[in-house]
Parts: C-alpha cells; structure tokens; sequence
C-alpha cells in the first residue's frame, strides 16, 4: 500500500480520493523540518498546504515521488529540487479562481463605500462616521497586473457587473488589444497611472518579488488604492507602509503579506485606510473542497502512473504500457502568461 503524508488538515474530499485509490494517509502534526522528515521518510507522496518542503527533506525521503500543493502557489516547494530528484509537483491549479476573484471584487467594494470604518466606529457609537461619504465604482478605471485566470475574472466581474472601466498589464503584447471587458497594455506604466483601484494577481517568484516598489507606487494617484489578493511578496512592504503614512494613495486592502502573515507590530495592521485579512480569500467552502480533492488527485495520478490534471514541473513520466508523456508548465504559461 502507498503512504501519503497530509501535513495539515484539509477537507474530507481529499481524504475519501485517497482513501477510496487505497492509499494510507499518515497524518501530520506539524509542517516544522524534522516532523516533516520523520513522518515522511517512508512516504511515496506528501499533500501539502504550508510545510516548506527543501532539497533536504526530498533527499530524507527516499521514496518521494510527488509533492502535491493544496492550492495554486508552490512557492513554499523547492520544485527545481524536485525536478532535479525525479519527483512530480502537482498542485489545485482550478479550485481557487472564483473564490480569490470574488473576494477582490468585495475588497474593491469596501474601499469605495467605506464600509469597514462604518461598521467599526458605528458599534463604538459614532453615529457621526454617517457623514463620511464613499463613492460609486461604476465609471471608475480597475487596473489589474496580472491578467491570468483570477486576473481575468475580477474583469469580467468589474467590467459587466459594475461597469467599470478595466485596463490591464499583459507584457507578451506589443500594442494595446480590446476585448468585451478590459484593454490590455503592454504599457505597466500606464496601467498604474490610470487606475483608481490597483490589484494585483501576481504568483510569487524571483522574477514577481518587489515588482510594486516606490517607483512604482510613486505612478498612482493620489486617490488611488491598491488592492493585493495574489502574494506578499510581490509589494516591496516597506515601501508601502511609507506611501501609506505618507497619504501618497488613498489606502489599500491586502489580503497578504510578504513572509505569509505579519507580525502584530505591522503598521499596516493599525492603519485606518488598510484593510487587511489574514490570506483567505481563497477560503470558501467550495473552493477548500476543490482544494483538497484536486491536491488529491495529482497524488493518486502520479502514484498510480495516470495522466496527470495540475503539474507543475516538466518531467518526463513513464507509464505502465511505456508511453512517454511530458508535463510542462502549461498552468503557470496560461495563468500567468509566463513563457
């Protein structure tokens, strides 16, 4: 029987897709570095949400051969690592798109109407916070960077159900395109110049860390926010915190942080023209349920020499009757617009 590590709870889903493929599920009790290599050296596959899996916990597991991410971002997996080792990545690369954009269009929405502020000085019994006035979006400009699957969707959402105006960053362009929801521009520049809402569907990567510094911040206006549902690390946090204070955009909503969660001495956890929420917006109960069962899948897959849904990492396969099938990065290349 193959044995799963599952390092962290995740929804009953995933547990019946591998139990019903009769795998063993061991059960993690913590994602630290040496619980991690102790409950997974004899493992075939572990399932994880948080754990930082390293070159070295691949080569204390002798008989890995696939690390499933539950979710989309594998920035917490070495995949090179992994890749080098002959071991498969797979992740829930469609569980959390609706959720995550869902969750920004309400982002935007509180922005605008001012509605965090009225409900928290509203129960301190501040009937005067009903002077303050929020505004429409609809005519306002949403500049989105990063116009993949999440990216794509807070567009179509913005554009045909609250008739704003919608331009977003797509580099692999020369010119500007229009569709039925946004303009794309390969202009980044522009994008920030000319929205009055900013956000950002950007994976974590060498290539996406501190891609919104000062400079970059220093672009919008003045009346602007900027909105972050996709990685922390992507915002130079510094930085922010000191256009911020500064009042050199009018606030932001961040639904992360670089290094996952803050510490409780962040500023931007005190300050009145933030919203922050602790990385869950992809937390719905249908998108943990999709969560779990596709991170599921990719280890019953790859365990059982199947064809493979979500990879991640390019690695040659071989199945039971020799075919040879290559997985690339075909997910990241679509939803990211990576080459």
């Amino acid at each position: 029987m193959k044995k799963v590590l599952v390092t962290e709870e995740i929804n009953e889903k995933g547990y019946e897709l591998l139990m019903e493929n009769n795998i063993e599920i061991v059960y993690g009790t913590g994602i630290d570095k040496e619980t991690v290599i102790r409950e997974a050296k004899d493992c075939q596959g572990i399932l994880t949400r948080n754990a930082k899996l390293t070159a070295e916990i691949m080569d204390s597991c002798p008989e890995l051969k696939v690390i499933s991410m539950h979710g989309v971002g594998v920035d917490c997996i070495d995949v090179e690592a992994a890749t080098k080792r002959g071991i498969q990545v797979t992740n829930a690369a469609q569980s959390n798109q609706r959720a995550v954009a869902e969750y920004t269009i309400g982002l935007i929405l509180m922005l605008a109407k001012g509605s965090v502020d009225y409900n928290n000085e509203f129960k301190e019994g501040n009937i005067e916070v009903r002077k303050r006035v929020g505004e429409d979006v609809a005519g306002k400009v949403l500049g989105i960077i990063g116009m993949g699957n999440i990216g794509t969707q807070v567009a179509k959402i913005a554009c045909h159900g609250l008739s704003m105006r919608v331009i977003g960053y797509n580099r692999h362009i020369d010119s500007e395109e229009k569709t039925e929801y946004c303009i794309l521009s390969p202009d980044m520049k522009k994008v920030i110049e000319t929205a009055d809402y900013l956000s950002l569907h950007l994976p974590g990567s060498s290539q996406t860390r501190h891609m919104i510094g000062a400079e970059q911040i220093s672009w919008m206006k003045k009346t602007a926010f900027l909105i972050n549902t996709g990685r922390g690390e992507v915002i130079d946090e510094s930085a922010l915190i000191r256009a911020l204070q500064e009042k050199q955009i009018r606030g932001a909503a961040l639904d992360v942080f670089e290094g996952n969660l803050p510490s409780r001495d962040n500023p931007l956890l005190s300050m009145k023209n933030v919203i922050v929420t602790p990385h869950t917006a992809a937390f719905t109960i249908e998108a943990l349920q999709r969560m779990a069962y596709q991170a599921a899948l990719g280890i019953v897959e790859v365990l059982g020499k199947k064809p493979i849904s979500y990879p991640v990492n390019h690695l040659q396969n071989t199945f039971e009757d020799g075919r040879q099938v290559s997985h690339v990065m075909e997910y990241f290349r679509y939803e990211f617009g990576y080459k």
